[in-house]
């Protein structure tokens, strides 16, 4: 018999009011999965434009909110040092490429931020919520290597303390 919270779950996904969770299907060690995701400006961004470096790409609910502006004002502070790290930060939400433009221009952010609308990538990294009809990115972070493969994910994020945390594990992993 079915735990009585799974068989509420498998309700709400059939009523539509919630996401499947994938959190669990990905780990450190496997390959991560591929995108193909427009910036503020229109440009396309695949996950092999990233390929030879170590990536960081952390998902956020919603732009210009607390936690969201300090985690993403977090790591403009840091980036410099993320980049001797020869890592790249990429951010992905719902919101649209508008929306990203403003927050990005707002908090003056040197890195790039991805459009993601109908959270399909969001998804298939486990980092897409859901409730009542409301899409949204969770606030999950993935270090991705040179290779493509998956090195560390952050399921529990302290927005301020968030990029330091990230350098420290870059660091450890090279």
């Amino acid at each position: 018999m079915k735990e009585p919270e799974s068989m509420l779950r498998r309700g709400l996904l059939m009523m539509g009011l919630c996401a499947p969770l994938y959190a669990d299907v990905l780990s450190a060690g496997m390959p991560a999965p591929g995108f193909a995701l427009r910036d503020a400006a229109g440009k396309s961004h695949r996950l092999e434009n990233y390929a030879g470096r170590w990536l960081v790409l952390y998902f956020y609910p919603k732009n210009d909110t607390p936690g969201c502006t300090a985690e993403a004002c977090a790591f403009r502070d840091e980036l410099t040092l993320i980049h001797e790290l020869d890592a790249r930060v990429v951010g992905i939400s719902v919101d649209d490429a508008a929306s990203h433009q403003k927050f990005s221009d707002k908090y003056d952010l040197p890195f790039t931020l991805l459009s993601d609308p109908e959270g399909r990538v969001a998804e298939r990294y486990g980092a897409r919520g859901s409730l009542l009809g409301y899409t949204y990115a969770k606030r999950y972070t993935f270090l991705i290597d040179p290779a493509g493969t998956i090195r560390h994910i952050w399921h529990d994020v302290q927005p301020k303390q968030h990029a330091r945390n990230v350098i420290a594990v870059l660091r450890d992993l090279q």
